[in-house]
């Protein structure tokens, strides 16, 4: 995943100051799913850019920090190479402080607008082009969408879901950042963590000044909060004070989770609420529980047991047994 961020601000090299990043290092940092790096491919008083590359590690990702097992098809996955909540996350740990709109040694430039152009090289959005264009040029982004086809060979099976994205704009570093770190996971519409109270608060704090009045404030909530209605209402409540928002409703677009996959989440609530690390499911069938499980880290060992044999061979390695150890 790549994410790059250039200023032509006189002098350009001031970003090294507002991201914290020398211009003249390639920094690395190590992250719970992988590596994240920062450099700068130009660096001159006129024009400066500065690059996050993230390379998530896809034994970690399926396997958590340890263990030795795992789903062979949860390596095939596009979580290793499309912008989402996991560049996100990047973003929010590597540039922390130009995040939180800090910087000691140049306090005034961060509050100060200046001309930006960032450029998300694989951006997925379910949503498509409109989706993309609805919720950042309604925040004064000039906008270009590059798309491509599934297949080159294949032209009837119509355009992929992913998207080379440049936002370009004239305003505070501290905006950019929070419109992408809130933005990135909407459009890919499937955080890889688990989603508590704590992130409304995040929510709220990253969208403050901008948010509340967004055309889309309802559509990113949702799919910010991963549906949780609970948290949906609370988030709106909080934004729009005035508002009834005490039975909030999905946008229009938006198609709410099954209730098989409520009660699925509604599970994996609880199991987390009571601090559970080790999960034996009884009756796992094709195991939908399992893959809810496995995408979450907090869970070190997941256990799956099914008398169906059809139902184990769909869900893992055909055994009696199919076990999933992190540690």
């Amino acid at each position: 995943m790549l994410l790059t961020i250039t200023t032509s601000h006189q002098p350009a090299t001031d970003l090294g100051y507002l991201l914290h990043k020398h211009p003249d290092k390639v920094q690395s940092f190590p992250l719970s799913f992988g590596q994240a790096h920062v450099f700068y491919p130009e660096a001159t008083d006129a024009r400066c850019t500065a690059a996050l590359l993230l390379d998530v590690d896809p034994v970690r990702l399926v396997r958590g920090k340890s263990g030795s097992g795992g789903v062979s098809d949860q390596y095939v996955s596009d979580r290793l190479y499309a912008a989402s909540s996991f560049l996100s996350v990047a973003l929010a740990q590597v540039f922390s402080t130009a995040l939180a709109g800090q910087c000691k040694a140049r306090p005034g430039l961060m509050k100060q607008a200046m001309p930006w152009e960032a450029t998300v090289a694989v951006l997925l959005c379910h949503g498509g082009e409109p989706l993309i264009r609805r919720l950042f040029e309604s925040l004064g982004y000039r906008v270009s969408v590059t798309g491509a086809a599934l297949d080159d060979q294949f032209p009837e099976w119509g355009e992929s879901p992913y998207y080379t994205v440049t936002l370009a704009a004239s305003l505070p570093l501290q905006q950019l950042l929070s419109h992408l770190y809130v933005l990135m996971p909407v459009l890919d519409d499937g955080k890889h963590y688990y989603v508590g109270d704590d992130e409304v608060a995040k929510l709220l704090r990253h969208g403050e000044g901008w948010l509340e009045a967004h055309p889309e404030r309802e559509l990113i909530t949702w799919r910010y909060l991963k549906r949780r209605r609970r948290l949906v209402t609370e988030a709106l409540a909080r934004l729009v004070p005035e508002a009834d928002v005490e039975a909030a409703q999905p946008p229009p677009q938006e198609h709410g989770p099954s209730l098989h996959e409520q009660r699925l989440m509604a599970v994996l609530e609880v199991l987390k609420a009571h601090g559970a690390r080790r999960v034996l499911d009884l009756g796992c069938g094709e195991g939908r529980l399992l893959r809810y499980l496995l995408r979450d880290l907090t869970f070190t060992d997941v256990v799956g047991m099914d008398v169906s044999h059809v139902a184990l061979e769909m869900s893992g390695d055909g055994s009696i047994s199919t076990i999933f150890p992190r540690s």
